[in-house]
């Protein structure tokens, strides 16, 4: 197989990145997927240029390639988990959402990256989903201009108990807002495998065409828990073979972001069974 293999920093958080960028490439991955965070060039700190530059360098010489996450805890709110979102009440507080995914964008095109990832958020209480999905819309409007002038794909994950939680929804959005080449999908396996109506292989085939990003990693139906591969339920060989078949040219990044105290091993073993699978062999 040809599929390219990362790992997510938000696995890796109790590493300096640059001791996460050598583990990786000693490891054997082709890429990583970048969370900006305030561990990992932190996007609101000072000369973020010149930190991107540093970070562009970094994965220059161990022949990384990036996607740009951004689904950060705590990086704009230290109160509010993944707040303010795209669906907040306040304009003000959706504009600093949309501000730093504009800056992601920034950054991704600094570092020749794949795509940006993003999320809508929860809808808040008391918010009916014609309201919430204008608010989304709107929010995001900025950044695709931005991801379309930098030629930068910006890749939307469905996420379990958010307004965009399925490839429906995703459809619904592009629809909304007129079906814009810049606007893809993020595919986490382990998403499918948790709520999607079909199995993670059909989900594949179905974003093809949308396919901008891909997180994976094992997870059980109805329970959004990542899991190391092994501890789940996924039958990840058709999922490797569809991502083959059609022709995704990304990374498929491993995303374990509550694994961090035992990421440099989780990163190996993940490696190793991802690479035995592909193969036709036993992890």
């Amino acid at each position: 197989m040809t599929l390219r293999w990362g790992y997510g920093t938000n696995g890796l958080t109790d590493l300096r990145l640059a001791d996460a960028l050598a583990l990786l490439a000693d490891l054997g991955y082709d890429g990583v997927g970048l969370t900006l965070d305030h561990m990992h060039l932190d996007p609101l700190a000072p000369d973020l240029p010149a930190r991107t530059g540093q970070v562009a360098r970094a994965l220059d010489r161990h022949g990384l390639t990036v996607t740009v996450e951004t689904g950060a805890r705590y990086v704009l709110d230290p109160r509010r988990k993944h707040g303010p979102s795209l669906l907040d009440p306040d304009p003000d507080a959706r504009a600093a959402r949309t501000r730093l995914l504009i800056r992601a964008v920034q950054v991704a095109a600094d570092l020749g990256a794949h795509a940006v990832h993003c999320f809508s958020g929860i809808t808040p209480d008391a918010t009916d989903d014609g309201t919430a999905w204008k608010r989304l819309a709107d929010a995001l409007a900025p950044v695709l201009d931005a991801a379309t002038d930098a030629g930068i794909p910006l890749a939307i994950e469905p996420e379990p108990g958010h307004l965009l939680a399925t490839l429906a929804d995703f459809h619904y959005l592009r629809q909304e807002f007129g079906g814009p080449d810049a606007l893809g999908v993020t595919l986490d396996i382990g998403h499918c495998q948790c709520l999607e109506p079909v199995p993670p292989a059909d989900c594949v085939r179905e974003a093809a065409p949308w396919l901008k990003h891909v997180q994976i990693e094992d997870m059980r139906r109805g329970v959004h828990e990542h899991l190391p591969f092994g501890d789940g339920e996924i039958d990840f060989p058709p999922v490797l073979a569809a991502l083959e078949a059609t022709g995704y040219q990304g990374l498929a990044v491993v995303e374990l972001p509550r694994h961090s105290h035992a990421g440099p091993q989780l990163a190996e073993d993940s490696l190793r069974f991802l690479r035995a699978t592909a193969e036709g062999g036993t992890p």
